[in-house]
């Protein structure tokens, strides 16, 4: 497929957003440009949404949920989710493309993103018909019944984050169709192409006006405004701990649920025992995959003592094998970042790391030769001489930065691993199962993976500990974050 048959092609043209089953611009007229990192040029400009915008999205999405789509039937709703889900699967390289153009993601990884994305909606789909309460005895005089229900929750505010567009969209559109709530979605400003598409794809396959609505803007114009807004009964947010902190205390207005999935630092744990040749590539993609743009990325890597040496100039070699250029070029395994912002803020962290007196083993320079020049490339990096205290070993960066750090007991190792205001992921190597239980229970993490990283599923509920929030996307669990539980008593005569 060439790029001239998208429907949404990357031609810099203006885009609208959808407002109640209708392509809309914005209502004070203002347009703001998307860019493709990889070469700098314009690749479509969209509307700047605001308060105003946002309320009538809300509006719509509220007219919808007490209108005709409070009377889809279950197996009606995962009739839609499966239509859905056909429609993915046959524009897929659509929506791959727009990923990659929007935020700079190799094409082919947006590709390999098919299974879980698809499965996502299926699995939502199987969820729609599964929802149900309990009929439970209790223990009053006379002749009572009662049972309990579940019932959608009802608007849903969604603001996802520009890593990932094509499966945050999804994580938050899903459930809320599953479960009959209403949404309006904020994506960031950063990569809000795909998005869009998703909104047309869902128009084509029959999702009713009002359910869902996109709405492209600024956090500041249209994100907080979404967050406040006493219309919308839950907010779901993908991003940094500050703006999650920020939803809470916007929330406040009418109490409205909240689930939130925040910033990481995530330590991969590498035992002496571990097979070398199997962790040493799984490890490196742990924190480069994406360019290090992934909220799990595993950026401290925990190497024991007698190991240290031989794994860091492994890795050494293998990030600087990997073929760093455009997304577009399927032999790309390091896209850019997905802004001149993003770039400056990692290249401040390099210089952070330098500074404080870890040494660079490979990597560490901004990207500005020849085809680099108009685009936001950094050298995958690896750090050594790291020290728990350092800047790069804290903070979230955002970027391929791995820090490593020798570590002699692994009490000693979940110990620093642990110390740390987040708690999203973890990783440990070894090929002893008993510290692969004893490690991966004491790890305070949300996920943890062993001798493997980033796998995700449908099925299983992902989402933080600590500083890195509340609320957990796949699973029975994240349908309930979209329910309420009401009793029911009856009693007989």
């Amino acid at each position: 497929m060439t790029r001239t048959d998208i429907r949404f092609p990357v031609d810099g043209r203006t885009r609208q957003m959808f407002i109640d089953g209708a392509w809309v611009e914005a209502r004070s007229g203002k347009v703001f440009e998307t860019r493709n990192p990889a070469t700098g040029e314009v690749i479509g400009r969209v509307p700047r949404g605001d308060a105003g915008d946002i309320d009538a999205a809300v509006s719509a999405a509220r007219r919808a949920f007490v209108g005709p789509w409070s009377r889809f039937k279950p197996f009606e709703r995962q009739a839609l989710l499966l239509r859905i889900a056909d429609l993915f699967e046959k524009h897929w390289e659509e929506i791959s493309q727009s990923d990659t153009a929007d935020m700079g993601m190799p094409i082919v990884r947006t590709r390999a993103n098919k299974l879980r994305v698809l499965g996502m909606l299926r699995y939502y789909a199987g969820m729609a018909t599964a929802i149900h309460g309990q009929t439970i005895d209790n223990s009053l005089p006379g002749d009572i019944v009662s049972f309990t229900r579940k019932e959608p929750v009802g608007v849903v505010g969604a603001i996802i984050p520009w890593n990932a567009p094509t499966a945050a969209s999804v994580w938050k559109i899903g459930p809320a169709l599953a479960t009959g709530c209403t949404i309006v979605l904020k994506p960031s400003e950063e990569a809000p192409l795909t998005p869009l598409l998703i909104a047309d794809l869902m128009n084509e396959a029959g999702v009713p006006p009002g359910v869902v609505n996109v709405v492209t803007g600024t956090g500041p114009e249209a994100g907080a405004p979404l967050a406040e807004h006493l219309g919308v009964d839950k907010i779901v947010f993908t991003g940094s701990t500050a703006t999650g902190q920020a939803i809470i205390r916007a929330s406040a207005g009418n109490l409205k649920r909240v689930s939130l999935e925040l910033g990481g630092k995530s330590p991969v744990i590498v035992c002496a025992d571990a097979d070398l040749d199997k962790a040493v590539p799984i490890a490196a993609m742990a924190a480069f995959a994406n360019s290090g743009q992934i909220c799990i990325a595993g950026s401290r890597l925990f190497v024991e003592r007698s190991i240290h040496d031989e794994l860091v100039e492994r890795l050494g070699k293998f990030a600087s094998g990997l073929k760093i250029g455009d997304g577009a070029d399927p032999t790309t395994e390091i896209g850019p970042l997905v802004s001149e912002r993003q770039l400056d803020k990692v290249e401040g962290f390099l210089n952070s790391g330098r500074d404080e007196g870890a040494k660079v083993v490979t990597g560490g320079r901004r990207l500005r030769e020849g085809s680099f020049a108009k685009g936001n490339f950094v050298e995958p990096t690896v750090f050594a001489g790291v020290s728990d205290e350092m800047q790069i070993a804290r903070d979230e960066i955002f970027g391929p930065v791995i820090s490593a750090l020798p570590f002699d007991t692994l009490d000693e190792a979940v110990e620093r691993a642990n110390a740390t205001p987040y708690g999203l992921a973890a990783g440990v190597f070894t090929r002893d199962v008993s510290k692969a239980h004893i490690v991966s229970r004491s790890l305070r993490a949300g996920s943890v993976w062993v001798n493997t990283y980033h796998a995700i599923d449908p099925a299983l509920p992902f989402g933080g500990y600590k500083m890195s929030g509340y609320g957990r996307e796949g699973g029975t669990e994240q349908l309930d974050e979209y329910l309420n539980t009401k009793g029911v008593w009856i009693k007989l005569d």
